[in-house]
C-alpha cells in the first residue's frame, strides 16, 4: 500500500506541472506585434532582436531577425484558401529575396513537399517529408 501511494504521489508530481500548462489561455494572435529584446545587464541597453507580426486572421506573415548591424533576415509567409502557408520568402540583410520556399500538404494536412527556388526562380532542392509511427 505504501508502495502503491508513493507511486501515485511521484505520478501527480510529474503530471500537475503538464496539466497546469494545458491550461493557460491561449494568445489572441489577431494582429498582433511581438518584439523580442535583448539588454544588457550592465548598462541596460536594449537592443531589439526579433519582430514576428500576425494578420486580422491571426496568420503569421513576416518574421524579422535583428543584429547589432541591422537586420539579418526576413521572412514572408503566404497562405492558401484551407489556411496553410504554401509560400515562405526569405529576404537577406540588404532586404532582397534570397530564397523562396513552396509547400505542399498530404491529404491529413500536414507538409508533403518543400520547393526551393533561388531569388530568380531557379529550383535548388526538394525536400520530402516522410511521416512513421511506431506500434505501442
Amino acid at each position: 500500500m505504501k508502495k502503491l501511494l508513493t507511486i501515485l504521489a511521484l505520478a501527480f508530481a510529474f503530471a500537475a506541472p503538464a496539466l497546469a500548462q494545458d491550461t493557460a489561455p491561449k494568445i489572441n494572435k489577431k494582429n498582433l506585434v511581438i518584439k523580442e529584446w535583448n539588454t544588457d545587464p550592465r548598462s541596460g541597453k536594449k537592443v531589439l532582436d526579433h519582430v514576428t507580426t500576425y494578420d486580422s486572421a491571426g496568420k503569421k506573415v513576416e518574421e524579422i531577425e535583428y543584429g547589432s548591424d541591422g537586420q539579418k533576415w526576413r521572412k514572408r509567409f503566404e497562405y492558401g484558401a484551407d489556411g496553410k502557408c504554401v509560400k515562405e520568402m526569405v529576404y537577406n540583410e540588404r532586404n532582397r529575396l534570397d530564397t523562396v520556399k513552396k509547400y505542399e500538404y498530404n491529404e491529413f494536412g500536414r507538409k508533403k513537399t518543400q520547393y526551393n527556388y533561388n531569388a530568380k526562380g531557379k529550383l535548388l532542392t526538394v525536400k520530402v517529408f516522410e511521416y512513421l509511427t511506431e506500434d505501442a
